[in-house]
C-alpha cells in the first residue's frame, strides 16, 4: 500500500510539473496575443526592435501565421537557433501540429539546453528592447594570457 501511494505521488508530481511548464508557455503566448490585439502596429514595431527585423518583414510573417504570438515565436526560435525567420517559418508550417518544442528540436535547439528549458517554461520576454549578445557566455574563461618579460 505504501508503495502504491509513493508511485501515485510521484506520478502526480511529474505530470503536474509538466502541465505547469506547458501552461507557462501558453500563458506567455496568450499575453503576447492580447498585446497584439490592442495595437498591431505597436506589436510589429516591438517585434522589429527586439529581433532586429525590418517592420515589413515582421508584417509579412504575421500575415502568414494564425496568430501574432506564432509570429513572435518564429522570430524567437530564429534567434535561439541562429536561423533566418523564413527557415523557421517553413519549419513551423511543416510541423505546426507537433508543437513548439518539436519545432525547436527540428531547428537544432537541444532539449537539455537553457534555451529549450526557457521555451518550455515560457520564460521568454517580449519587451521590444533589442536583444544583446553580451553576457551569453558562462563567464568561466581564464582571460587573455600575458607575456612575461
Amino acid at each position: 500500500m505504501k508503495y502504491l501511494r509513493t508511485i501515485t505521488v510521484l506520478f502526480v508530481l511529474i505530470f503536474g510539473f509538466a502541465a505547469l511548464a506547458h501552461a507557462g508557455l501558453d500563458d506567455f503566448l496568450r499575453r503576447v496575443n492580447e498585446q497584439a490585439k490592442e495595437d498591431i502596429n505597436r506589436f510589429n514595431a516591438k517585434v522589429s526592435e527586439q529581433f532586429g527585423i525590418p517592420v515589413p518583414k515582421v508584417e509579412d510573417i504575421v500575415k502568414k501565421v494564425p496568430s501574432p504570438a506564432d509570429a513572435f515565436m518564429v522570430f524567437q526560435l530564429g534567434q535561439m537557433s541562429k536561423k533566418q525567420p523564413d527557415v523557421v517559418l517553413h519549419t513551423y508550417q511543416a510541423s505546426r501540429d507537433k508543437g513548439w518544442g518539436a519545432i525547436a528540436k527540428e531547428l537544432g535547439i537541444k532539449p537539455g539546453s537553457p534555451e529549450f528549458h526557457a521555451l518550455k517554461r515560457g520564460d521568454l520576454h517580449f519587451t521590444g528592447d533589442p536583444a544583446s549578445s553580451a553576457g551569453n557566455g558562462k563567464g568561466r574563461g581564464k582571460g587573455k594570457k600575458h607575456k612575461k618579460d
